[in-house]
């Protein structure tokens, strides 16, 4: 007997597009359930600053992989693509589709192709390597990885200190170049067919968009949230677009005006980020947010629904 195929609807692009609102129409539409890939909606502290979407606006849809963890809970790409995977097998024993939604690129990888599979480090040596970041600056992290790993050092964002140092990490624990570790992908036995989907918008229609998404929550009262977060603003899920800016504000750094200003100048920054990641995959087939007559026909031209 011929098996059915299964398929993963995934719906990208930028933070503030409307992708959040298009996978519940869709859901429905579907008659599935909707997986997050958004790895700060992962934490139930964060329910505002990260949009995380409400009961009501579900609309009776299952989400998974959202409101989950405390956020001194550190969760990475490659736990969650096994996990994802393991529920993705449990969803399709009753559906043959199902969605995954989010902006961070990183973790729909994993879930979809795979990561390499990189060695446990030291304990100590993240924060030797801090430490040296915090007293030395970032040129001498860049300068150390340039001699460690040149391959990496050509490719990588130098402006980028998670990404310097999570690289020197890999290079001094194993002596092996990261770029030589990242590429040993490890082999992923696919159970599902991946339907890429992108959101996109005119530039300034986005812009505006993001503007009154900030207004709203600080409407719905993202600084109070922020300052119950205040006393674990170091850990990693907190150095995230909207508790940064404000920590600073409760911190006396800036004013309040000044600190929702640059929320909104950092998440247009971060928007251009994700679009530049996401349009280097040319399998995405990309849509306006009203489009969900178009996406539903592209999604019935490949699925026999």
């Amino acid at each position: 007997m011929e098996l059915i195929p299964k398929h993963l609807v995934v719906i990208v692009g930028p933070t503030a597009v409307g992708k959040t609102a298009l996978s519940i129409q869709l859901a429905e539409y579907l008659q599935c359930e909707i997986l997050s890939a958004d790895s700060r909606q992962f934490y139930y502290d964060m329910a505002i600053g990260t949009a995380q979407p409400t009961k009501e606006e579900m609309r009776g849809i299952p989400h998974h992989f959202l409101s989950f963890l405390p956020v001194q809970e550190l969760y990475t790409a490659g736990k969650f693509a096994k996990e994802a995977r393991q529920k993705l097998t449990s969803l399709f024993i009753d559906h043959d589709i199902a969605i995954l939604i989010g902006g961070s690129g990183l973790y729909i990888k994993a879930l979809c192709e795979g990561l390499a599979d990189f060695p446990p480090v030291a304990p100590n040596l993240r924060a030797m390597l801090n430490l040296n970041f915090k007293e030395r600056g970032l040129h001498y992290l860049t300068e150390m990885l340039a001699q460690k790993d040149p391959d990496y050092y050509h490719i990588v964002d130098l402006k980028n200190p998670k990404r310097i140092i999570r690289a020197l990490e890999i290079c001094l624990s194993t002596g092996v170049p990261y770029s030589t570790l990242r590429k040993q992908l490890p082999s992923v036995i696919k159970t599902f067919n991946v339907i890429p989907i992108g959101i996109t918008q005119e530039k300034h229609l986005l812009y505006e968009r993001i503007e009154l998404r900030v207004d709203i929550m600080m409407q719905q009262g993202l600084l109070q949230e922020v300052e119950k977060l205040h006393p674990y603003k170091e850990l990693n899920a907190l150095q995230t677009l909207g508790y940064k800016e404000l920590f600073d504000y409760i911190d006396g750094v800036s004013r309040l005006d000044e600190s929702i200003n640059q929320i909104k100048i950092n998440t247009k920054k971060y928007a251009k980020k994700q679009i530049t990641w996401f349009q280097k995959d040319k399998s995405i087939a990309w849509f306006a947010p009203d489009d969900i007559t178009k996406i539903y026909a592209y999604i019935q031209s490949i699925v026999e629904l």
